[in-house]
């Protein structure tokens, strides 16, 4: 096995390519270790009341706006954090997505997406009643991310 690491000056986002023959178990390990990584670095502050709350993002569902808040909404709360919508995209892990103007998707959390070609798809989260809607706009990403979610956890 041969290892290369390139510096890329310009680069918005670290990137790690694996190129190989075929899917095997080391693989498949090297890659949920770099996901594992990418994920237990990124780390935010959550507010409610006059607490601070620090978890796993896993753990968030979806970013939203509310006025000109932000709230992280979890399976059974949600979280003020002070970060505007568009600085949480270039910040948060890959497996959060933009999904409408004033929406970031948990891919890794999505249970469910209903699709409809007329209006935004709904979509709704493992063990949670809290659902959001994917504009049309961005359907075609949050698709892709979807289908590149399937792929890691073969």
């Amino acid at each position: 096995m041969k290892l290369k690491i390139e510096l890329v000056e310009d680069l918005n986002e670290d990137e790690v390519l694996i190129r190989c023959g075929r899917v095997d178990d080391t693989v498949q390990k090297i890659q949920q270790y770099v996901l594992g990584l990418s994920a237990s670095v990124s780390k935010m502050t959550f507010y409610k009341n006059n607490q601070e709350f620090y978890f796993p993002l896993n753990e968030v569902l979806f970013c939203e706006t509310d006025g000109d808040r932000i709230y992280a909404h979890t399976a059974n709360d949600s979280y003020r954090i002070k970060y505007k919508l568009y600085e949480l995209d270039e910040i948060l892990p890959r497996n959060f997505v933009r999904a409408s103007k004033s929406t970031i998707i948990n891919i890794i959390q999505v249970y469910s997406v209903s699709r409809n070609i007329a209006a935004p798809s709904l979509v709704e989260f493992n063990n949670s009643h809290k659902h959001i809607y994917v504009s049309r706009h961005y359907y075609k990403d949050v698709r892709q991310r979807l289908n590149e979610r399937s792929n890691y956890e073969k």
